[in-house]
């Protein structure tokens, strides 16, 4: 069965589709821009603080179905310069000291609304 997942806490859909989906002990989340949540704004700053938001944004989709960002086994990370690389690692790392979640990162050619970072993430209910 699917559950659809909605929080204030994560910004509102810039499209047609879900913040977030449950299905049996599974929580995928849809990729989280770094827009400020109830706006459309991007949070101030480069590819640090728009990563930094982000995942504030995943994790705010996970803590509204019952999970928080230790529960993650995957994330897809699309960056809109690879060269933002190293400064995107060192924030991610601050939120997965410890054993991370497996990863896939790539470079796209454009995010919306020219966002430098997106990050979609699945998670497991314990």
């Amino acid at each position: 069965m699917k559950k659809i997942i909605n929080t204030d806490n994560a910004p509102a859909a810039v499209g047609p589709y879900s913040q977030g989906i449950e299905t049996n002990d599974l929580v995928f989340t849809s990729g989280q821009l770094p827009m400020i949540p109830g706006t459309t704004k991007f949070v101030e700053g480069g590819i640090k603080e728009q990563t930094r938001k982000s995942l504030e944004n995943v994790e705010a989709v996970f803590n509204e179905a019952g999970l928080d960002l230790s529960d993650a086994l995957k994330a897809t990370v699309f960056l809109d310069n690879m060269d933002n690389f190293a400064d995107f690692n060192e924030v991610y790392k601050e939120f997965f000291p410890n054993n991370p979640p497996a990863r896939s990162c790539v470079e796209v050619s454009k995010l919306p609304l020219g966002a430098k970072v997106e990050i979609e993430m699945i998670g497991k209910k314990k």
